[in-house]
């Protein structure tokens, strides 16, 4: 009887290092998906802050893009207007320097 209590006794503990192992790597299980959710909820947010910013700089580009248009209208509208008068004034002088010929 006395050896029959033994080897109850030999299981029990043999039971409770299969049940503390199994708890401890369901313990460290569980850390490990709690660390990959951790960081793959991190990596997400970066990626979508980072979204966020090439959005934010493809809205600059454009505004400057089309501000760039514009000033490029501008400046060729002006070098008209430069052209023009600068012909004008090469008409006046040549009519000018005509009168003045036969003025003398």
């Amino acid at each position: 009887m006395n050896e029959e209590v033994v080897t109850l006794a030999a299981g029990a503990d043999e039971l409770g290092v299969l049940v503390g192992a199994v708890g401890a790597a369901g313990f460290f299980s569980l850390l490990i998906v709690i660390v990959w959710q951790g960081a793959a909820t991190w990596r997400a947010r970066m990626l979508a802050a980072r979204e966020e910013q090439y959005k934010e700089l493809a809205t600059k580009y454009a505004q400057l893009l089309e501000d760039t248009v514009v000033l490029q209208r501008r400046t060729a509208e002006e070098q008209r207007q430069t052209l023009d008068e600068l012909t004008r004034t090469r008409l006046s002088v040549g009519s000018m320097e005509k009168m003045m010929r036969e003025v003398e």
